[in-house]
């Protein structure tokens, strides 16, 4: 199989867990079946189940940081860049809700470990170097701890997505969003900075 059908097949990954309820509940012959593979292509290609949710995953998250590319350039201030990072990172995990983080913890602690490297290696420096330029250009105030703020940050989207707290049958995600967010950078931002983030929210 040559690497562009290879990529077509992992690009699928994503919609056909969502579909299935999540990536444990898709056996590997209920994926075989989705592809249109036999387990011969199938074993030749990826080996294994595991082994394609491992690639799936590292592809869905080259996808993500090119996303993030094209934000910033759409985006220049660093609190304009923040609040868009964290609607597009709040998007993606929206296509896998019924995503069961500690089962995908147990029976692939491969992507797990990915999970945690691209969260400790890529966003928490990206969020901590967003909040630095911002405290340089006066967007963000000069006395906040960057790294627990960064910390505080990520773990606000992870209570946002906490169906158990705030139920979709009952609360809009975007105004749970706007509700935590809006107040919480409003907290840490300059008088222009907040300008800019009120800026967003409107668009909103």
């Amino acid at each position: 199989m040559n690497q562009a059908a290879k990529e077509r097949l992992l690009e699928q990954a994503p919609s056909l867990f969502a579909r299935a309820g999540g990536i444990t509940a898709l056996s590997e012959d209920g994926l075989l079946s989705q592809l249109g593979l036999s387990a011969t292509e199938f074993q030749e290609t990826f080996q294994n189940k595991d082994e394609f949710v491992t690639q799936a995953v590292r592809f869905d998250l080259d996808r993500q940081k090119r996303e993030h590319q094209e934000l910033f350039a759409r985006l220049q201030s660093p609190v304009e860049r923040m609040l868009g990072l964290l609607q597009h990172g709040i998007g993606e995990m929206q296509k896998a809700p019924q995503t069961d983080y500690v089962v995908v913890q147990q029976e692939h602690p491969r992507v797990w470990e990915m999970l945690m490297q691209h969260l400790a290696n890529y966003s928490a420096p990206q969020i901590h170097s967003l909040l630095n330029e911002g405290i340089l250009l006066r967007q963000f105030r000069g006395d906040i701890n960057i790294e627990l703020v960064t910390k505080i940050i990520l773990e606000q989207m992870n209570l946002i997505l906490n169906t158990n707290v705030f139920p979709p049958s009952r609360y809009n995600l975007a105004e749970v969003f706007r509700s935590i967010y809006l107040y919480y950078i409003r907290g840490i931002c300059t008088e222009e900075g907040i300008r800019l983030a009120a800026a967003h929210f409107a668009r909103l």
